[in-house]
């Protein structure tokens, strides 16, 4: 597999591209589908924000749901975790198979140190979205955000986990990927970790200037412990 390369902000993106590699006519989403085409209900969506890190972490997690004007605590958390189900516009900007696609959910469990310096700039993306702001100038208020250090890089030691079982990361795979955890770095920092390189196990999203790059780590077991397909190697 080449680097994963991502347009613009954020996490989901490469995930998407890598599970949709195997679809060779995708669906467009050139729009926003209605709002509630992109909303569960908060039983559901708390179920599933849990899933995606160990019940030993999850259990005792923050957990957001999205409502109609951005995310909203559900559940207040005990141990500085964030549990919460991405949407699509984590895609890149200019990327129709994706930004828009309403049955994308990413179910993700933030650790404290990107609950402070990287989950920030997602909750205001959704924000920006469900306001109707446009693509463009959602990533002009990126691009700002980071200018006045709205949006910082991330704090060292910062990752998170998707081991879940329960989520859509697009219409190729029509399921999840492979579980794994994922280490935010500078931008321009992945080749430190031996990212892409072959037999390597770390793929790598390297994004812009203003956003954090994304190191994907896939394990061998889902969120309940159950053993989880090897992914491919080599690429």
């Amino acid at each position: 597999m080449n680097r994963i390369k991502l347009l613009s902000t954020v996490m989901l993106s490469g995930l998407i591209a890598a599970a949709n590699a195997q679809d060779k006519k995708p669906t467009l989403y050139p729009a926003m589908a209605p709002v509630e085409q992109y909303l569960m209900a908060s039983k559901d969506e708390i179920a599933m924000a849990r899933s995606a890190a160990p019940p030993s972490i999850s259990s005792d997690a923050k957990v957001l749901v999205l409502g109609k004007h951005g995310y909203e605590t559900a559940v207040p958390g005990k141990n500085g975790f964030v549990c919460f189900v991405m949407r699509s516009w984590t895609a890149g900007i200019d990327d129709d198979v994706n930004f828009w696609n309403p049955k994308i959910r990413g179910p993700n469990c933030f650790n404290p140190p990107a609950v402070r310096s990287v989950l920030p700039q997602y909750l205001r993306r959704t924000e920006w979205v469900l306001a109707g702001i446009g693509r463009p100038q959602i990533n002009e208020k990126a691009k700002a955000g980071f200018a006045s250090h709205q949006f910082v890089p991330p704090d060292v030691g910062s990752y998170s986990f998707m081991l879940s079982k329960l989520g859509y990361l697009g219409d190729g795979p029509a399921g999840p990927w492979y579980p794994h955890v994922m280490f935010f770095v500078g931008p321009g920092r992945t080749a430190d970790w031996g990212a892409d390189l072959e037999a390597s196990p770390i793929m790598s999203g390297d994004f812009s200037p203003y956003e954090p790059a994304i190191l994907y780590v896939p394990v061998p077991h889902w969120s309940d412990g159950s053993a989880a397909p090897a992914p491919p190697m080599g690429h």
